[in-house]
């Protein structure tokens, strides 16, 4: 298989300073493997950029003799944060979330997670949802305490459960085989939290070329209102 992405990162409409961070920096192809990553941190305007760029970082490892898997990279990434706060207290309390993918050379996806940012995939012009939020409104939807509607409203929505950096961390993974004619979107909740799944969608099957498709994703994010940092990474899969 062969990918090819586009990656772009904007501060917002009222945010002073960028939190998030993203990896590769800039827009490329490869046969594979290639790791690509979103990261929003939080603890404070300096906490929430040092602990996304330093987990980032930590992840985007270069490979030795034998490849490491995408859990591997968030667990690194988790420790990377951890001794980054305790070598400075004035970091200390900062978190961020890490969605990363790993493809590989053969069409597979390694996807590993914790926080809400999130991945998706659009096959066939039907986007799926990939990842799971770790926040509290979406374990209450989960157990079927609330509905979505009323997790838009909920005085907690932003309430993220698990992140890098607090201490030991359980990380989602999956496996999923690629076809041509994927399309993966990873971005943070900059931009699921002003542009609805439908828009989304819209947007991913527009027929635009992945960095066109990366700031239309981010322009919609900030006309809607750009209340948070918005960071995308967008990547079509070919034979």
């Amino acid at each position: 298989m062969n990918y090819v992405w586009g990656t772009g990162t904007h501060v917002g409409r009222v945010r002073k300073v960028n939190e998030d961070s993203l990896s590769p920096l800039s827009s490329g192809s490869s046969s594979g493997p290639v790791v690509l990553m979103v990261a929003d941190g939080m603890g404070g305007a300096v906490g929430g950029e040092v602990a996304s760029r330093v987990a980032a970082e930590a992840a985007s490892a270069e490979e030795a003799s034998a490849p490491m898997t995408s859990e591997a990279r968030v667990y690194l990434a988790n420790t990377a944060v951890i001794d980054a706060a305790r070598d400075d207290s004035s970091l200390a309390g900062m978190g961020t979330t890490l969605t990363l993918v790993r493809l590989d050379d053969a069409g597979t996806m390694h996807l590993a997670h914790v926080g809400d940012s999130r991945a998706y995939l659009l096959r066939e012009n039907e986007l799926r949802q990939l990842t799971s939020d770790h926040t509290l409104v979406n374990e209450l939807i989960e157990l079927g305490r609330i509905t979505t509607e009323e997790a838009e409203l909920h005085p907690h929505r932003h309430l993220i459960t698990r992140v890098l950096g607090l201490g030991p961390i359980g990380v989602d993974t999956e496996t999923i085989e690629l076809r041509h004619g994927d399309r993966l979107l990873l971005c943070s909740d900059g931009l699921t939290t002003m542009v609805s799944d439908f828009a989304i969608q819209h947007l991913l099957a527009a027929g635009e070329g992945v960095e066109a498709t990366v700031w239309a994703l981010i322009e919609h994010a900030n006309t809607a209102g750009g209340v948070d940092n918005t960071t995308v990474v967008v990547v079509d899969v070919t034979e």
